[in-house]
Order: C-alpha cells, then sequence, then structure tokens
C-alpha cells in the first residue's frame, strides 16, 4: 500500500506544510489535505503510516457530522466528487484524505479536555498535585478517571512543545467571553463524545480541539476527536495504575520512549512492526467509532 508524504498540486498555492497536513488556498474556501506523516514529542518520523491520513480525515469528517447540533464547523465536503472543477485532476491523491472547508479566524489556544489522568497531565501532577494550575485529589494513579472533566488549554507553538497553560492565561490571550465559551464547548462535545464512544468499548482519555470565527460565530476547525488529537483506550482492557493500551499513536511514542530516544530531530526510524500496528490501531478506530470502514 502506498503512503503519501507530500503533494504538490501544479498550478494551485500552498498555503502551509504542518507537521501532517498539507493546506492549499482556493480563494474563499481552504483544501486541506491530510497526508501519512506522522509526528511525535513535535518531530515529524522519517516512516509514514500507511492511510493514516485516510483515517485522519474520514473520521474528522464523521464528528463534525456528529457534533454538529452542538457547534458549527468548518467542513463543506470531504467527498472529491463535491470539489471544484480545478482539483479533479489530482483527485487520485484527494479522494479520501482531503476536505473543502471554510476559511476560519482562529484562536490562538489549543482546547484541551481530560477526563483521566495521563501523559503531561501525569506528570505535572506528580509534581504538584495540578495539571494546567488545577488541583486535583492526592493520591490519583496514573490512567485513573478524574472525579470530572478538565479544561486544559495550551498555546500553540511554530516550533517545539505547546506550552500548558492556565484558563486565565488563556483568557489574557483570547479574551474572557471567548475563553469562557471556549471551555464551555470543549468540555460539552468532549463529555458527549466520551459517553458515546463509551457505548462501543472505547475511553476517550483526552483530547484537543481548534476553534475559529466563521461568519461572527464560533466554529470547531481542523480535525476532531482523532488518533492524532486524542487518547484512545479500550475500554475492555482499561487498568489504571499505569500506561494504558490504545488506539493512537500512543504505540508509536511508547517505541520512542523504549529506545530512550532523546526527542530532538532527527527522529529515529520506526519499525515495520510498529508501522504496522499504529496503521490497525488507526483503522480499527476509525471503524469503531464511525461504524464505517476505510474508504
Amino acid at each position: 500500500m502506498a503512503a503519501i508524504t507530500e503533494t504538490n498540486l501544479p498550478g494551485l498555492p500552498l498555503l502551509s506544510r504542518g507537521k501532517v497536513r498539507d493546506i492549499y488556498d482556493l480563494g474563499d474556501r481552504l483544501l486541506l489535505i491530510a497526508t501519512d506523516r506522522i509526528s511525535a514529542f513535535d518531530v515529524v518520523l522519517p516512516q509514514p503510516i500507511p492511510d493514516k491520513g485516510k483515517v485522519l480525515n474520514q473520521l474528522s469528517a464523521f464528528w463534525f457530522g456528529w457534533s454538529a447540533p452542538l457547534v458549527g464547523n468548518h467542513l463543506v465536503s470531504a467527498d472529491a466528487v463535491d470539489f471544484p472543477a480545478v482539483l479533479e485532476p489530482f483527485r487520485p491523491v484527494l479522494e479520501g484524505r482531503s476536505s473543502l472547508v471554510r476559511k476560519a479566524a482562529m484562536f490562538p489556544v489549543e482546547c484541551v479536555a481530560r477526563g483521566y489522568l495521563s501523559g503531561s497531565g501525569w506528570k505535572e501532577y506528580r509534581q504538584s498535585g495540578t495539571v494546567c494550575g488545577i488541583r486535583l485529589p492526592a493520591g490519583l494513579k496514573e490512567s485513573d478517571k478524574l472525579p470530572e472533566p478538565i479544561f486544559t488549554p495550551a498555546t500553540k507553538e511554530e516550533t517545539g512543545h505547546d506550552i500548558n497553560i492556565s484558563f486565565e492565561q488563556a483568557a489574557s490571550i483570547v479574551g474572557n467571553e471567548a475563553a469562557a465559551e471556549l471551555r464551555r464547548l470543549t468540555l460539552e462535545i468532549y463529555s458527549r463524545a466520551a459517553a458515546y464512544a463509551a457505548e462501543r468499548g472505547i475511553v476517550i482519555a483526552d483530547t484537543k480541539f481548534e476553534f475559529g470565527v466563521i461568519d461572527g460565530k464560533i466554529a470547531i476547525c481542523d480535525e476532531m476527536l482523532t488518533p492524532d488529537s486524542s487518547r484512545f483506550w479500550p475500554a475492555d482492557r482499561y487498568a489504571p495504575g499505569g500506561p494504558q493500551p490504545s488506539f493512537d499513536k500512543q504505540f508509536v511514542r511508547d517505541f520512542l520512549e523504549s529506545i530512550r530516544w532523546d526527542k530532538n530531530p532527527p527522529a529515529p526510524d520506526l519499525p515495520a512492526d510498529v508501522i504496522a500496528g499504529t496503521r490497525a490501531r488507526y483503522v480499527e478506530a476509525l471503524t469503531i467509532l464511525s461504524g464505517r470502514g476505510l474508504r
């Protein structure tokens, strides 16, 4: 199976090339292409994960539709048949892994919801008993479910790691009213999505959203509840007290931690079994959550 690590669409202006997505400017719309690049610890790894971009695009499209009663979004269509005629020559590349979206004025903060104690939150808790300045009960173990989901925003850094910040710091960046609404939306969407996933045997431990403003209203943009932006754990194997098996790129992170990589470029090569295992986990998450196989 061929992986796509970079796109080249002659005649179309490339707006940006991120860790995963290539973005083209179509005037009043953007074309988002999810490649098969994978990053860990904010470094793009040498090998791609075949079909990963298709999973991200198709799962995001599912969640955008699912969440439409809760919040607007930027999606026009994730089906290449609906794209403008100028994109028809590139359809073999675009099929299944691209979305036509409306432009938005993006908020410069990541909106993170945590329902379980893991990742950077667990590291901070061990040191101070807090996560992003929020005091948590004493005696929690790694991967414990929190008494209630918490909103833990982060900065968006052009290079390097995003930085966890307090709600007050987020409010100083986007304003009090916007910060309060972003917190409300983040926690409501997360809580409802976590309940939906739980019925299908998946624990959504945490996730991050990006919001912008379209036509004067807050809308969710970029990607949504994917294995790249969330921690997905199989509910039947959930056992607090340590790291959890996952359907997300934690599988890659665990490999990189096991070889004691210093998390600075260049990243080490991924073995074939890690690539295949990661692909399988991504596709399984898509199938379970959306009820649809990879297209």
